[in-house]
């Protein structure tokens, strides 16, 4: 599944040239472009179908598992908090090689899990996991890339994560229907291969200064200075909605199609390969046109059309029906998501830019973690269009909240 953690791509360069572009980057920046795109195809073989197997292998209804989606969004909580200064301390390398072959391990053990309690604890090492690859990843790339070349570096990260969207879901599809436990094994192979070749290739990138006790409480102190902008909590607050409509549409929407319009998992793969086709052709071209826009109506906009396309699922029966109201959803994303990100930065001083980007990253932990426990709860005591009608409530209310926002004195950039 996705990670909660992850923002959504902001684009990226054309997927033809990509190995010219490639040829100007270091080795080491290579082999994580590649690892990456491994590594994204086996486990976006599984996300979308996870809670599907999870509710067959169980057998309970839906609002009966949704909790494990809490479970992982909780210690991916803690974990996103700690990740920054253990991976400060101990290094890139070893914390990605962590990472990568715990997460590998996890999937192998989804396989022979039968229990509630068992998925509960798979779960919430993969909340424990999945953080620490993305913070030792970015700070590595940051270790290997001149400043006036990051944006492009991390644009090609972004891009091979997508790519790996493009084609995990769909070729997941194909064979979560034919066996379960190939897709988990293949998911599994490609993150512990990934790890291998960090093992033999990678050299540690961290730099020699020596972090002290005392730099560890001086990052947690800085949280609490981040938590009294409160221009920056009415931003927090208001994506925290919008993400909710999001995550609906991740974790709910596969078992809604599956169990009650017949939908199997190789047909609904087209769904999220679509989605990251989408970013990966397109965001650039939408980037362009709403930079020229101030920031606050733009995420109004982008919210308006998540709430448009979560509530139209309510209306749908039928895979084309769905797949419209994720283009919807996506023209959304293109607009929100890079300009969120440009509005956190915008608001960060420079000394602070890595506790706002953390405590923004969390908003999806929190969507994570309640979504899909509210939904499941809507649709199995009211009615299954319930859950969406409700995605549709929170996409509005974000809209409203952004628009409010915007009408008030702009935030003057803190840099």
């Amino acid at each position: 599944m996705p990670d909660p953690t992850k923002i959504r791509p902001t684009g990226g360069p054309n997927i033809f040239r990509i190995f010219n572009i490639l040829s100007g980057y270091p080795r080491q920046f290579k082999l994580m472009f590649w690892g990456m795109l491994i590594s994204t195809i086996g486990s976006s073989m599984i996300w979308p179908f996870l809670l599907i197997y999870v509710k067959n292998q169980v057998n309970l209804p839906l609002s009966s598992i949704t909790f494990l989606t809490s479970v992982n969004a909780v210690t991916g909580l803690f974990s996103a908090l700690l990740a920054g200064p253990i991976t400060d301390r101990l290094g890139r390398k070893w914390i990605l090689v962590f990472s990568l072959a715990g997460n590998g391990l996890v999937y192998l053990f989804y396989s022979q899990a039968s229990t509630l309690p068992a998925f509960a604890l798979l779960m919430a090492l993969s909340g424990i996991f999945n953080p620490m690859y993305r913070v030792s990843s970015d700070a590595m790339v940051a270790d290997l890339i001149p400043p006036d070349q990051r944006a492009d570096a991390y644009a090609l990260v972004r891009l091979s994560h997508n790519a790996g969207i493009a084609i995990g879901p769909s070729l997941g599809g194909l064979i979560t229907v034919i066996s379960y436990s190939i897709a988990f094994f293949i998911a599994a192979g490609g993150m512990i291969a990934y790890g291998i070749l960090l093992i033999l290739l990678a050299t540690e990138t961290l730099p020699t200064v020596h972090t002290s006790a005392q730099s560890y409480r001086a990052t947690f102190a800085g949280y609490l200075q981040v938590l009294k902008d409160r221009p920056f909590l009415s931003y927090i607050f208001t994506f925290v909605l919008v993400q909710m409509s999001g995550v609906l549409m991740w974790v709910l929407l596969p078992v809604h199609a599956h169990d009650h319009f017949n939908i199997p998992e190789n047909q609904y793969g087209l769904l999220p390969t679509t989605n990251a086709l989408m970013v990966v052709l397109l965001q650039i071209f939408v980037t362009k046109i709403t930079r020229r826009f101030p920031a606050l109506p733009m995420m109004a906009l982008g919210s308006l059309l998540y709430a448009i396309g979560v509530g139209s699922v309510a209306l749908g029966k039928s895979l084309s029906a769905f797949w419209v109201s994720m283009v919807v959803m996506t023209i959304g994303e293109l607009i929100l998501m890079p300009t969120a990100s440009t509005y956190v930065a915008r608001l960060a001083p420079p000394d602070m830019r890595g506790r706002y980007m953390s405590i923004s990253g969390l908003t999806w932990n929190v969507s994570y973690g309640t979504a899909p426990v509210l939904g499941g709860y809507l649709s199995e005591r009211i009615s299954p269009s319930a859950t969406w009608i409700g995605g549709l409530a929170t996409g509005l209310i974000a809209a409203l909240g952004f628009a409010y926002q915007a009408r008030r004195k702009p935030v003057a950039p803190a840099h």
